[in-house]
């Protein structure tokens, strides 16, 4: 055995003790100092100590039993011209929007517009050979995350910084490519799914889903500050989003996301988890399919949005930070808040 194949199994052996070690004796101390930290007497003041654990800005909506709804606010809602965080700002909301699709697409099964047992070969024939069993894939399965589809935004080439101009170029990224699974027989997250839920959408509409979601779901819920783009909005009123490592202000980068007011989210949620939303055969449907609480994440921002059935609270958190670890520190804040509002 040469000295150097020596070397090499005794580094396989002593290297991953080093590293649990190193992780011991040097761990993300930004992590454990947000985690450690006593816990304050309310949710302004643990709202007004993130910042300091290196988030740009946040907002925090919180909808109690029992209180008045409440907003939150603390650092920058643009760093570079030090414009101090607006709870009412608009934020770029994500994947929370994929609630918003699965409820519009409950209401059009219901209606009879569409089945759940509709496969992506019927209504995409353009499709056949280019996603692997489009045939036996259902609307239902995509609803869930059971499709085995790929999903576009881990291709190793997606341009996060020049985002896709359309969903079409967006598809790209996931076609012509090995299914993850055999369709219905285990659960991927896959942005794929939802991308191609909301073209199904409009296609059997025959006009953009996102008139449909206005309509149909935020309007009857008063909901004025919500939006399907960022086309669709003045960027003046947009928080800023920052990523660790780049310096500059990236909202004006387009990845398809809604927008909304942490308080629109807020009353969204409430109404989608109590019924107010959906009829009792749309509440039904979406219950078979999808999920009643979400989270979000999209270069420059992330977001929590759930409903806590033991404390009837639903408690939006939008951060406009993320890589590093921002994302952990968030989940870290966001998880205090609720122990505040337990302890109320």
């Amino acid at each position: 055995m040469s000295k150097n194949n020596g070397l090499v199994r005794v580094l396989r052996v002593v290297m991953p003790a080093v590293a649990v070690v190193c992780l011991v004796v040097l761990p993300p101390w930004d992590i454990v100092w947000a985690w450690l930290k006593p816990l304050p007497d309310s949710v302004q003041e643990q709202v007004e100590g993130a910042p300091g654990h290196g988030l740009d800005g946040i907002i925090v909506y919180v909808d109690k039993v029992g209180q008045k709804p409440a907003l939150y606010a603390a650092g920058w809602k643009n760093r570079e011209n030090r414009i101090p965080a607006d709870p009412r700002a608009l934020f770029k909301i994500a994947s929370i929007g994929k609630l918003y699709v699965a409820a519009a697409a409950s209401k059009l099964v219901a209606d009879q517009r569409l089945s759940l047992d509709d496969t992506l070969a019927e209504h995409f024939p353009e499709l056949v050979g280019r996603v692997e069993n489009a045939d036996t894939i259902t609307l239902k399965m995509m609803l869930q995350h059971r499709s085995g589809i790929p999903n576009l935004t881990d291709h190793p080439d997606f341009p996060w910084g020049d985002p896709p101009k359309s969903p079409e170029a967006a598809l790209k990224y996931a076609l012509d490519q090995p299914a993850d699974f055999e369709p219905g027989q285990s659960y991927a997250y896959s942005n794929t799914n939802y991308l191609l839920i909301s073209e199904l959408l409009d296609r059997t509409l025959g006009y953009s889903h996102q008139r449909f979601i206005k309509e149909e779901i935020l309007t009857p819920l008063g909901l004025t500050h919500t939006f399907g783009s960022l086309k669709e909005v003045d960027l003046d009123e947009v928080m800023s989003g920052y990523a660790v490592g780049w310096e500059h202000d990236v909202k004006e980068n387009n990845h398809g996301s809604m927008l909304a007011t942490a308080e629109d989210v807020g009353i969204f949620l409430r109404a989608l988890n109590d019924g107010s939303l959906l009829t009792e055969q749309e509440q039904s449907i979406y219950s078979s399919v999808y999920v009643y609480e979400h989270t979000g994440l999209v270069p420059g921002y992330q977001s929590i949005a759930r409903y806590h059935e033991d404390i009837d609270a639903v408690v939006v958190q939008f951060v406009s930070t993320n890589g590093g670890n921002a994302w952990t520190i968030s989940e870290v804040i966001y998880s205090r808040i609720i122990k505040i509002l337990r302890g109320q």
